[in-house]
């Protein structure tokens, strides 16, 4: 799934419910987990160089970045963070780890060749989905479209929570951008 969408998601799943105070704690727990992947598109892009078709078929693979990539996918960790915060009454830490765990079960049924190893260090399985958020041979053009289309109701229910500007300016954004890049990408 992609990041903006966790962050939408999430809200509506959390901030609308259980946590309407706690959007900061929410947005870091959905969007941390995908920022290895973004640190390690940097490296690979402007500091090695690489073309595109290299960096995603071969370097995203390597073994070490696999490994930093389940780590903050990693549900189990997640979980046992939540459970360290609850003990000690850190309440923000517990809805920050939950919205962890939402990421991840987000992303579950949607990687295909790309299935993230979600029960990491416990274990190296990889649920692999026959869906695919991006992939048009496992659906992603589908997918994609449902995923538009949650983030498109969700917004309605996030607004509602966005105490700033800025924080409705980036909803309003991310939705433009969602339905721009689906009509270019999927609609043609």
């Amino acid at each position: 799934m992609n990041t903006p969408s966790h962050y939408i998601l999430n809200l509506w799943l959390l901030g609308t419910t259980v946590a309407p105070n706690a959007t900061v704690a929410i947005t870091l727990g959905a969007i941390l987990p995908d920022a290895p992947i973004f640190i390690f598109y940097g490296v690979a892009k402007w500091i090695y160089r690489l073309p595109e078709s290299e960096i995603w078929t071969t370097a995203y693979y390597q073994p070490l970045w696999q490994n930093i990539i389940a780590l903050s996918h990693s549900i189990p960790l997640a979980i046992i963070g939540a459970l360290i915060c609850w003990y000690f009454g850190a309440k923000l830490g517990v809805i920050f780890c939950i919205s962890l765990v939402f990421h991840s079960l987000l992303d579950l049924p949607v990687h295909h060749d790309d299935a993230h190893r979600h029960f990491y260090p416990f274990s190296n399985y990889r649920f692999i989905s026959p869906f695919s958020y991006w992939d048009p041979k496992h659906y992603g053009n589908i997918v994609a479209f449902v995923e538009l289309s949650l983030v498109a109701i969700a917004s309605f229910f996030v607004w509602k929570i966005l105490k700033t500007p800025w924080s409705k300016g980036i909803l309003v954004l991310i939705n433009l951008l969602y339905i721009f890049a689906y009509s270019r990408f999927y609609l043609r």
